[in-house]
């Protein structure tokens, strides 16, 4: 059961948005029954005050979340990430949601061959991009920033379209 505890903690860590209960029960191919278990002693484990995690259980879906109590800490990180320069793998997402998007966190991290979810937490606060049905876009204030009015205006944007095209036209074909 404690593999079982590590294995939801870090499903849940990694995919760092909320992940439903059947989709947890299917990626570690267990039951619910097992699942439910899992989750009660995670949270307690968590509920400890040396923990700064708390987990989640809301409308059948899981996450791992800030304790409430260290929102200030949160809110620092968060202030700092603001301040400092885009990182090139920040850079990176953008561009690749730029050309791409609309975008799942999901084919980014396959494009990239990374994790993205922090990155996609600090673009998102920067507002740079906005999420919907879980597709990423870049956000009107970023084309502003850029002097566009559109991401069609983006330089060689209809070569990495006609790209793209032919890459989604050989995937579907395969």
């Amino acid at each position: 059961m404690n593999n079982l505890i590590a294995k939801l903690e870090a499903l849940l860590f990694l995919h760092g948005e909320p992940i439903s209960i059947k989709k947890t029960t299917q990626i570690l191919k267990i039951k619910e029954e097992e699942l439910n278990q899992a989750v009660q002693q995670l949270d307690q484990l968590l509920t400890q005050d040396n923990r700064g995690l708390c987990l989640l259980n809301n409308s059948g879906s899981l996450q791992l979340i800030t304790k409430p109590e260290l929102s200030a800490l949160v809110k620092q990180l968060v202030k700092q990430d603001l301040q400092n320069d885009l990182t090139p793998a920040a850079l990176e997402s953008v561009s690749i949601i730029a050309y791409s998007g609309p975008i799942s966190r999901e084919k980014l991290e396959y494009i990239r061959g990374v994790n993205c979810t922090f990155i996609l937490r600090s673009l998102l606060v920067r507002g740079l991009i906005n999420k919907q049905d879980n597709q990423y876009q870049v956000s009107f204030d970023l084309l502003k920033h850029l002097g566009l009015s559109d991401v069609n205006q983006l330089p060689e944007y209809e070569k990495y379209q006609a790209i793209k095209q032919k890459l989604n036209t050989n995937e579907t074909l395969s």
